[in-house]
């Protein structure tokens, strides 16, 4: 008797919500199927602009090779930003975004990285995480507002500029 019933009842619901994913998908809405091979996915509009905006940051005036992007993901979103600041710059950028804790010094790669959600290789950047002579460590997590984590990195090109590192969680 109880096979019965669960039998009846799994008919019950294929009865009743059968018409309603024959009228959603004749509505033109995407399967479930055609929905995750677009997501995750990068976001061809993002800018240096949008993805600061959304960071809830102001790159500074000096900065030069910026380079962003936006990964639309299942439940959030990430964000990077890149850009070169000249030397004198960056102790001031930094200390504006008030990071949690004092940057952390890396001086070497660190010896197996796995491959971010949102690798900087897009933006046919290195992993700081696979680079020497890194200053490293979270500006918010939690953030206020959309923005869930917002970590830094700081590496250093040379004597004259190094190059910042945003990802974010949105």
């Amino acid at each position: 008797m109880k096979r019965v019933v669960l039998a009846a009842g799994a008919v019950a619901a294929f009865c009743l919500t059968g018409p309603v994913l024959a009228a959603y998908s004749a509505a033109g809405e995407s399967s479930a199927a055609d929905r995750t091979s677009e997501v995750p996915g990068w976001d061809d509009s993002a800018t240096p602009v949008t993805v600061s905006r959304q960071m809830n940051i102001d790159p500074p005036s000096k900065a030069a090779d910026e380079r962003a992007a936006r990964q639309n993901g299942f439940q959030d979103d990430g964000l990077l930003l890149a850009f070169t600041l000249p030397a004198p710059g960056v102790n001031g950028y930094v200390e504006q975004l008030r990071p949690e804790r004092e940057l952390r010094q890396r001086d070497e790669p660190r010896e197996s990285v796995a491959t971010p959600m949102t690798p900087f290789s897009h933006l046919g950047l290195p992993e700081p995480e696979s680079l020497p002579d890194v200053r490293e460590g979270q500006v918010c997590a939690p953030c206020g507002g959309d923005l869930n984590s917002l970590a830094i990195a700081v590496h250093r090109l040379d004597d004259r500029e190094s190059r910042i590192y945003l990802r974010a969680v949105h």
